[in-house]
C-alpha cells in the first residue's frame, strides 16, 4: 500500500511540474501541439483507448477536410442554432475524423467545422483549431468510413436520400453485398432495394435473387 502511495504523490508531483512547463510555453500553437502529444500518451496507457472519445485533439482547421459523400443536410435555421450551440456552449462534441497523409478527413460532423468558418467568435475562441476524435484505425478504408458516417447519421436523423442512393450505388459497385451493407449501415432489405431502384441500379441485381445472401 506504501508503495501504492508514493507512486500517487510522484505522479501528482510529475503533472503539476508538466503543467508548469506546458504553461510556459509563450506561442499557442505550440502549447496545442504539446498538449495533443501529452494527452496521446495518456491515451497510450488508458482503459478505454480502444475507444476513440478517449483522445480528443486539437487539429488546425485549414488541415481539416470534408468528405465527398455525407448525405446528411442541414437546414439554415439549424445551422444557425448550431453555431449559436458552440457560441454558448462550446464544443461539446469532437469531430470524427480519419487522418490521411496531409490532411485530416472528415467521418462526422461537417456541420461543427463549418460553424467554425461562419462564426468570428467561435473561430477566435479556438485559436482556429477544431477538437477531432480518430476512427479505429482498421476502419479508415473509404468504404468503412462511408458505413461510419451513415450510422452516425442515422443514429441522428434524416438525410438526403440522393446522396444515401448514390452511396449505395458506390459500396454494390466496390463489390460489398447486400448483407454487408444491411450490417454495416443499419439498412434493411426493402430499403436497399428502394435505393437501388431510385438511383437506376436494376441493372446491378438483374438476373439475381436479391437477398440477404446476395
Amino acid at each position: 500500500m506504501r508503495k501504492s502511495e508514493e507512486n500517487k504523490t510522484q505522479i501528482e508531483n510529475l503533472t503539476q511540474e508538466l503543467c508548469r512547463l506546458i504553461e510556459k510555453i509563450p506561442k499557442i500553437n505550440t502549447k496545442i501541439e504539446t498538449l495533443n502529444y501529452v494527452r496521446s500518451m495518456l491515451h497510450e496507457v488508458s482503459p478505454f483507448k480502444s475507444h476513440p472519445v478517449d483522445f480528443v485533439a486539437w487539429e488546425l482547421s485549414e488541415n481539416i477536410e470534408s468528405n465527398d459523400y455525407n448525405p446528411n443536410h442541414v437546414a439554415t435555421s439549424e445551422m444557425k442554432l448550431l453555431i449559436t450551440s458552440i457560441e454558448e456552449d462550446g464544443y461539446t462534441m469532437p469531430i470524427v475524423s480519419s487522418p490521411e497523409e496531409n490532411l485530416i478527413r472528415i467521418v462526422d460532423g461537417y456541420h461543427r467545422r463549418q460553424s467554425l468558418l461562419k462564426s468570428t467568435k467561435i473561430y477566435q475562441s479556438t485559436f482556429g483549431w477544431l477538437p477531432v476524435t480518430y476512427i479505429r484505425e482498421w476502419h479508415r478504408g473509404r468504404s468503412d468510413r462511408m458505413a461510419s458516417t451513415i450510422r452516425h447519421n442515422r443514429a441522428r436523423g434524416a438525410h438526403d436520400i440522393d446522396l444515401m442512393s448514390n452511396i449505395v450505388r458506390e459500396m454494390t459497385e466496390m463489390g460489398h453485398s447486400t448483407e454487408w451493407i444491411m450490417k454495416h449501415m443499419g439498412m434493411d432489405k426493402d430499403e436497399i432495394l428502394r435505393l437501388k431502384q431510385f438511383t437506376g441500379l436494376a441493372a446491378l441485381f438483374a438476373g439475381k435473387d436479391f437477398s440477404m445472401h446476395e
